[in-house]
């Protein structure tokens, strides 16, 4: 099988519906970088493509009932990821308020530890491997190699790409608006309970389904 140019671009807008809907993910990205900076929001957003992209792998290839054997562990990664949310959204209400030029760079440990957050919690995301499983019946067949694969992946790295930058210089213009301590308390309270409900947000979502 050869994935053609007109099946790879329905393939790229269908996904580009899927991505650029509005859920934890995007909301994380933006409240990342409004209180930590665009690093930390594209930080985010690469654990994101990388979750995906390990389930495109599982899908494509007929081995999506492997994370469906794996239901313990994909929950217990959830739950980890959604926890860690929770933290630091607890982090930034009760932070002291640092303007944004004054604020040290976050250290690459930091950044890892957002980026993993991410993979955890799109590893552990019950509805990811159905939205595959759904979608991928009319891109791929039974004659699927490893180039399809790469074609596939390249589309969904081109979306990512303007999703998540979108989303991160909305946010990061929004961030240069923080003037005052007054202004950046407000934001981080406002973030942190983004962060934070998008944690609960998951782990509710994963008892009902």
């Amino acid at each position: 099988m050869r994935v053609e140019t007109t099946t790879l671009l329905a393939f790229a807008a269908a996904f580009f519906v899927f991505a650029a809907s509005p859920g934890p993910d995007n909301m994380t990205i933006m409240a990342r970088t409004v209180s930590a900076g665009p690093a930390s929001g594209i930080a985010y957003g690469i654990g994101t493509l990388i979750g995906i992209l390990i389930y495109l792998a599982l899908a494509a290839f007929g081995l999506s009932m492997i994370a469906g054997e794996m239901g313990l562990l994909m929950t217990a990664v959830r739950y980890v990821g959604a926890a860690y949310l929770v933290y630091m959204g607890i982090r930034l209400w009760t932070s002291e308020p640092v303007l944004p030029q004054a604020r040290p760079l976050e250290h690459r440990r930091d950044l890892v530890a957002v980026c993993l957050t991410a993979v955890a919690l799109n590893l552990g995301n019950p509805k990811m491997p159905l939205f595959y499983l759904a979608l991928l019946p009319n891109f791929v067949d039974a004659d699927f190699r490893p180039a399809d694969y790469l074609s596939l992946a390249t589309a969904i790295v081109a979306v990512e790409v303007v999703v998540v930058g979108g989303h991160v210089w909305l946010a990061h213009r929004a961030r240069r608006l923080l003037t005052t301590p007054r202004i950046v308390k407000a934001v981080n309270r406002a973030a942190g309970s983004v962060l934070a409900t998008a944690g609960a947000a998951v782990m509710v979502s994963h008892r009902g389904s």
